[in-house]
């Protein structure tokens, strides 16, 4: 297999445990309060790996010009404004509608990298998108109408917002692939760029909805920043082998990975429909890396 795609499916089973974990163990966190003691746990960790992998000397030889600078912004920023939309979705819609949508993210993807930066996909590759992004659906879909989360976008502004939410992820997934492989920021350095840049833009509302920290929760907050400093290194050392049309669809089965554990551990329903999910995520992956 490609090594940017095991690094891939890596990163979709770290972030699948990462969803996993925070529907057991943080239900009672504000999203963006949790995400910024997430990410400040995952800096701590990765700390020592960007001071010792980053070759600092050749990115301050190389520089960055105001454009370069002005593409890595835009995708940090992306990455925070779809996930507030993301929270503004769940807070005022149904989450069995909302969710689906916002997981449509290398719908948009695809275009934006063929079109903009003349990505070229073999017919195997786009219906392995194809199948891997209809399993990321029907992974999040509550039986009812199957059309019925993309119909709502018509008249419901929390589908809106969900719809939004998965354009400017897609927005800031074509940027991640742009920042890593044209414009050749480290992985190692990036990582903690894009942590520290959702980190700030999400501090003021954390800072309005503050969490009620424990000792008992410490070892919680450590334990699962592990994972998203996992998760990410994962992630941005795939986008930065692979096209981002190929990496997102790949990567985004994580919300499978966190649908199948939720059913296997805790019992949750429709296991059969998610298990359905899990076998068109495997079969998409398999077409892409065909």
């Amino acid at each position: 297999m490609d090594p940017g795609i095991s690094f891939a499916v890596l990163a979709a089973v770290a972030w699948g445990v990462y969803i996993f974990s925070l529907k057991r163990l943080f239900s009672d966190v504000s999203p963006a309060a949790l995400t910024v003691l997430l990410n400040s746990c995952a800096l701590v960790w990765y700390a020592p790996v960007a001071v010792a992998r980053t070759d600092f000397s050749r990115v301050l030889a190389r520089g960055i010009g105001p454009l370069e600078l002005g593409v890595v912004a835009l995708t940090v920023l992306m990455h925070a404004i779809a996930f507030v939309l993301f929270l503004w979705a769940i807070g005022d819609g149904d989450l069995s509608y909302v969710t689906p949508i916002s997981k449509i993210v290398p719908v948009f993807v695809l275009p934006i990298e063929v079109l903009l930066l003349g990505q070229v996909l073999t017919a195997a590759q786009v219906l392995g998108v194809v199948v891997a992004t209809v399993a990321v659906y029907v992974a999040n879909y509550e039986p009812g109408h199957l059309l019925g989360p993309v119909v709502n976008v018509y008249h419901s502004r929390p589908a809106q917002f969900a719809l939004l939410s998965a354009m400017c992820y897609a927005v800031g997934d074509v940027g991640k692939r742009v920042v890593l492989q044209e414009i050749g920021i480290p992985t190692t350095l990036w990582v903690p760029i894009l942590l520290v840049g959702i980190t700030l833009i999400l501090l003021p509302s954390a800072v309005r909805n503050p969490p009620s920290l424990t000792r008992r929760s410490v070892p919680r907050f450590a334990g699962v920043g592990v994972i998203v400093a996992v998760a990410e290194h994962t992630t941005t050392t795939a986008f930065a082998i692979l096209p981002a049309s190929i990496a997102s669809p790949i990567v985004n089965t994580q919300a499978v990975i966190a649908v199948v554990l939720g059913g296997v551990l805790l019992g949750e329903r429709y296991f059969r429909l998610r298990l359905l999910a899990a076998v068109m995520a495997v079969l998409g992956v398999t077409l892409i890396a065909l």
